[in-house]
């Protein structure tokens, strides 16, 4: 079975006729973040032209592992139920020193969310979906075949060369976003350097289909396997009878000789048994890197996901953050564009993800320099925190075979409104809001989203211009998560995210904590 992807066909630009045009935005990149950018810019009603120099969705399945707030992210979108029928669902992962189990874990234990913890799905069907959900939305212009070739930044806005197989044209864009991933041709064309580091060891990833190969659906994590000693293997379900593996290979592999198909069959064999009959679809050897940018905003560039930030895989952190990137920047640059927000709202995005990002790089590097000890004394110690961790608790929260993905938590935000209440429980401000199921049969974070919510337990809710109101009881697994009583008020972001709450539904606090979402609430500027 060999995976055929679309092509979708080069259309001539009507900037090709004039020599030049204009937009109010245009994304670089229609990549996985690049389209759910453009997406949900769509939902807000901002029009969007969306360049990339290819004609197809990703080779190889790439970024597999969905997170449950990115799910949730797409649910809003509207391609939720898509990746839940289509994926792979799991919760369990378990981690094996040589041949024995060392422990297992279970990433949501409790039930109650229409979200599972993680769906394994090749990238290339995600884009798939997201590229038709563009062109259905009306307001995004998806030029395949349209290369940036040059740039030059300017006070109000960004001038673009693209290139395209018919000839040269200008495009003049208010607002650009550069969404073009780890070699992203804005950034090297501003001459921006990445902060961080690239580690030396490398990691085959194949994509296998194997027919009639039985396993349960969750992660596996072997150190040190018996085939394949000393080093580390990860192993993961997806959809198609395919199966994702990566072998450490060591720093002094060589990489092009290690996609050899015949090497890199030999290496499977030995791990499945001789018997096993598989078919090889994707080959790729990567290093880690663990860096970002000082800066996500110059002017009227923003820069997104992997141009922006870049993490090991393991761990599901970059395309989950790069998704979580595009959840916050969207509302924020449409407020912006209808007005309802002043510019420097936009300065919010480098305050939350520059934060969100230097997360999963410090995960991200605690997994590498443990998955991969660069000494004797650090491979003793990860050893023997293996061997400790069948019998003993204590030793399995220093195993890191890689800390799965989890939303952040914008709580120092200047878009956050501090407590004036104690609270035990409940998602706190700059927390992203927590599912349940409601008595209509819907769940909580079916409610929510796309404008803000002041979401009121058991009471009446204040009209509030500018905010939908959604009134749930004050009883109930609900109520329960987020610490509620009759009259508790929470103020929701677009995105999700706690803006504010109350224990009571003051309209005068509930009207200062919107203008600070929307960070009209500091003249000089966002503090």
């Amino acid at each position: 079975m060999r995976r055929v992807n679309p092509v979708y066909p080069f259309r001539r630009p009507p900037e090709l006729a004039a020599g030049r045009g204009s937009a109010p935005v245009v994304l670089v990149g229609a990549g996985v973040v690049g389209l759910t950018l453009a997406l949900d810019l769509a939902l807000h009603g901002i029009a969007t032209i969306v360049l990339d120099d290819d004609d197809t969705v990703s080779v190889g399945s790439r970024a597999i592992c969905w997170s449950k707030r990115t799910l949730e992210i797409y649910d809003r979108l509207g391609l939720g139920q898509r990746l839940l029928d289509k994926g792979v669902t799991w919760k369990v992962g378990k981690v094996f020193f040589g041949d024995r189990l060392a422990y297992e874990f279970d990433l949501l234990p409790e039930p109650g969310h229409r979200m599972p913890a993680f769906v394994n799905l090749q990238q290339y069907y995600v884009e798939e979906w997201l590229v038709e959900a563009c062109e259905a939305s009306g307001r995004v212009d998806l030029r395949w075949k349209n290369r940036v070739e040059d740039l030059v930044p300017r006070e109000d806005g960004v001038e673009l060369r693209v290139v395209t197989p018919e000839g040269d044209y200008r495009l003049d864009a208010a607002w650009l976003l550069a969404c073009d991933g780890a070699r992203s041709r804005v950034r090297e064309a501003l001459g921006l350097p990445f902060l961080g580091k690239v580690f030396r060891d490398r990691f085959l990833i194949a994509d296998v289909v194997i027919e009639g190969f039985e396993m349960p659906a969750e992660r596996r994590f072997w150190f040190d396997p018996p085939f394949h000693p000393g080093q580390s293997v990860l192993l993961h379900k997806q959809p198609d009878s395919m199966w994702r593996i990566d072998f450490q290979l060591g720093a002094e592999a060589d990489p092009e000789a290690e996609k050899d198909p015949q090497r890199v069959g030999a290496r499977i064999r030995t791990m499945l048994g001789p018997e096993v009959p598989f078919e090889l679809e994707w080959v790729s050897v990567y290093t880690f890197r663990c860096r970002r940018l000082e800066r996500f905003r110059h002017g009227r560039i923003l820069f997104v996901g992997d141009s922006a930030h870049q993490v090991s895989p393991f761990g599901a952190r970059g395309g989950n953050g790069g998704v979580q990137d595009a959840d916050n920047l969207a509302w924020k640059l449409a407020a912006v564009l209808d007005g309802r927000a002043p510019e420097r709202l936009l300065d919010s995005y480098e305050a939350e993800r520059i934060p969100a990002a230097d997360e999963n790089i410090l995960h991200s590097t605690r997994a590498t320099d443990f998955i991969t000890p660069r000494t004797e004394a650090a491979r003793a110690y990860r050893d023997a925190v293996l061997l400790l961790a069948k019998d003993h608790a204590f030793a399995r929260r220093m195993v890191n075979a890689g800390r799965l993905s989890t939303p952040h938590s914008y709580r120092r935000s200047p878009l956050s409104t501090p407590d004036e209440a104690d609270w035990a429980l409940g998602p706190e401000p700059g927390a992203p809001a927590i599912d349940a199921p409601l008595p209509d049969g819907r769940f909580l974070l079916q409610h929510l989203g796309g404008e803000p919510v002041l979401l009121v337990f058991g009471a009446e809710a204040p009209a509030i211009e500018g905010v939908r109101r959604v009134v749930v009881p004050a009883e109930g697994l609900a109520a329960e998560r987020w610490d509620a009583k009759r009259g508790t008020t929470y103020l929701l972001r677009p995105d999700q995210h706690v803006a504010a709450r109350f224990r009571a539904p003051d309209p005068a606090r509930i009207r200062a904590a919107l203008d600070r979402l929307w960070g009209r609430a500091a003249p000089g500027g966002i503090a």
